[in-house]
């Protein structure tokens, strides 16, 4: 038997060592590894989502740019001397002057118009009525026609079957978006458009902004497109190596969020024929509508390969720094086990009677062969010694007698003592019962906030009607949460014990105040606060606190009919020494001049049914400790007043 248990604890001391060496090598680093890569890779997803947000709002920029310099270029012309001096009445003067204005201003069409009846568009309307206005709309191939054929045929494109595209019966786009100004002008308006269907010069400038050169790492490629709602007008994808994209649609997804939702989109998306770190805005018409979307993108792949090339180099230099060190290692705990693998023998044969038994481990100047040295020469001593100990047995248990029946009358003494210990340590299992209920409270109280968000989330613009009593859940729960903290410490103060920090007595006194509410409510207690000291002391907080809880409880306890409680506190020196005084005065029972020559003694109390007699004695402890006194005076039937002295705390 002492053989197998011999076995035993070498297998297991050889299997210890052995996890000692590999496991911070083989689990703890792959699992750290795995942990900082993950969080990598998230923050370089991140990193992407970011850049594209940042290229989208450039984009915007442009594109409001357009729009504004669309509507000055119009205002000036309609502000200027030379069109002051055409002749309105005159239409193909007007038609000629505004034509050769148009090719110069690098517009589609300009007209000038007086109708009021027969104008639907907004931003006429609001041109007529003295404000100028430039904004993006949707011409139907009607209205391109009236205007001009020649731009009804440049808006018309053809259909592309697209992947993910939500299905369709149409097969050309023959709608035509529009950058639509209108300007006040000699009573009526000036209206001027560009149309954007095929015009690469507005989406290839968007793209020259948003990716310059070495923008994007190699082999990616950064790409603009302008929708008319999810077909491509205006691209520089390609669909082929020179063929633009034009008449592909965008992915049903996409659709949905952008138009549908009228959500940005910031995301991989699949974009033709690959996979494109995308963002999608929608663009919003004169009337209100979402009518098309601005997108800005760059190729996915090289990122995702410069990730994983990244990955894989860090995993093959951490595979290769433990095909290098483990044998290290190894040989290393090959060192250890042998010799300990004899002391582990030896050790089992002297458990089986053979005192005679060594290690015989020579030849190194290692911790463990001196150890291993220094057991055989306290198993020489031990065997010297048996003889000499087996004398001594006889002598021993004739005192071990006499210690029994010394030990058996403090046994006696040390049982009334036990008894008082059981009452605290029903007490240290209250305050578990305390602080788990406390927890309990938490995870509801975390799941209704929760559902509030959620709820405020959801109704969106109806919460506004609800504000108040939003507020006024969010301010219960957060008192709830405000109790149970308080609470917990309270009832767990070993956790902050020992930790010395700089504390305004008032702000402890207030934090004790909510955790005796319930005991006040019971009776009939007033309380009256004078607070006024301003000093810092330098007590650790929970011990301040529960030396405040004990004399607030003892003073509720001395008043069971009902009475006052006086909290004060104010600065005085004690001995040219600056500190604070905290006094805790009732108007209940009092004491007796005997019991107040006792009252800090432990296991003095005058509760038999329910105190231990140690809350004044710690509480005296704690407060000696922190280099202060407390003092009590009572008159019996008038009532009681403990003064708690510390001292200040140098916080310069």
């Amino acid at each position: 038997m002492a053989d197998r248990g011999g076995i035993t604890r070498f297998h297991s001391v050889r299997a210890r060592l052995l996890v000692i060496a590999l496991l911070p090598m083989l689990v703890v680093m792959p699992v750290f590894l795995g942990l900082v890569m993950a969080n990598w890779s998230d923050r370089f997803d991140r990193l992407l989502i970011a850049k594209v947000n940042g290229e989208l709002t450039i984009a915007h920029q442009h594109m409001t740019g357009l729009l504004e310099r669309s509507g000055e270029q119009v205002q000036a012309l309609g502000d200027s001397a030379a069109f002051a001096a055409v002749n309105l009445q005159d239409q193909a003067t007007v038609k000629a002057f505004l034509a050769e204005r148009r090719q110069a201003l690098k517009l589609d069409f300009l007209y000038y118009t007086r109708a009021t009846n027969s104008v639907n568009w907004p931003v006429i309307q609001s041109a007529l009525a003295g404000k100028r206005g430039s904004v993006i709309d949707i011409f139907s191939h009607d209205q391109l026609v009236a205007i001009s054929p020649h731009l009804a045929e440049q808006a018309k494109i053809p259909l592309v079957p697209t992947e993910a595209a939500v299905p369709t019966t149409r097969s050309e786009e023959t709608r035509g978006m529009v950058v639509h100004t209108a300007s006040p002008a000699r009573g009526g308006a000036l209206v001027g458009g560009v149309l954007l269907n095929r015009n690469l010069d507005f989406i290839d400038t968007i793209n020259e902004l948003v990716y310059p050169a070495a923008s994007l790492t190699e082999g990616s490629r950064g790409t603009a497109t302008l929708f008319l709602e999810d077909v491509r007008v205006s691209t520089n994808v390609r669909l082929f190596e020179n063929v633009r994209a034009l008449g592909t649609r965008v992915s049903a997804i996409v659709r949905e969020r952008v138009l549908g939702q009228g959500r940005v989109w910031l995301d991989r998306a699949f974009v033709v024929n690959d996979w494109y770190i995308s963002a999608y805005e929608p663009i919003i018409d004169s009337f209100g509508k979402r009518v098309g979307m601005l997108y800005v993108g760059f190729l996915d792949t090289p990122f995702r390969a410069a990730k994983l090339r990244t990955i894989w180099m860090v995993v093959g230099g951490f595979l290769a720094v433990i095909l290098l060190s483990v044998p290290i290692f190894l040989r290393w705990a090959r060192d250890i086990i042998n010799p300990l693998e004899k002391v582990v023998d030896t050790i089992s044969k002297v458990e089986g009677g053979n005192l005679g038994a060594r290690t015989g481990v020579t030849g190194g100047q290692d911790e463990i062969t001196r150890v291993a040295a220094h057991l055989d020469g306290l198993l020489e001593q031990v065997q010297e010694r048996d003889q000499h100990l087996r004398g001594w047995n006889e002598e021993l248990n004739q005192r071990v007698e006499e210690r029994t029946r010394a030990l058996h009358k403090a046994n006696q003494r040390l049982e009334a003592t036990t008894k008082q210990l059981v009452v605290s340590e029903k007490l240290a299992a209250i305050g578990e019962i305390t602080a788990g209920i406390a927890h309990e409270i938490n995870n509801p109280i975390a799941v209704i906030q929760g559902n509030l968000d959620v709820i405020w989330q959801e109704i969106g613009g109806q919460a506004q009607d609800l504000d108040t009593e939003f507020a006024l859940i969010y301010e219960q729960v957060h008192s709830i949460n405000i109790l149970v903290n308080k609470l917990l410490q309270f009832a767990r103060p070993e956790e902050y014990a020992g930790v010395v920090d700089y504390h305004i007595p008032n702000e402890v006194i207030a934090d004790c105040l909510p955790l005796v509410q319930h005991l006040m409510t019971k009776t009939d207690i007033s309380q009256e606060l004078e607070l006024y000291a301003d000093r810092a002391v330098a007590m650790n907080r929970t011990e301040l606190q529960q030396v405040l809880i004990n004399l607030i409880v003892n003073a509720i306890h001395a008043m069971p009919n009902g009475g006052e409680l006086r909290l004060r506190t104010h600065n005085q020196d004690d001995n040219d020494i600056p500190g604070v005084l905290i006094e805790v005065a009732d108007t209940g029972l009092g004491m007796s001049p005997e019991v107040l020559k006792s009252v800090f003694d432990p296991f003095f109390t005058t509760k038999q049914a329910e105190g231990t007699g140690l809350g004044l004695s710690i509480s005296q402890k704690l407060v000696t400790r922190a280099g202060g006194h407390i003092n009590v005076c009572s008159d019996p039937g008038i009532g009681t007043c403990f003064s708690i002295w510390l001292p200040a705390a140098d916080i310069t």
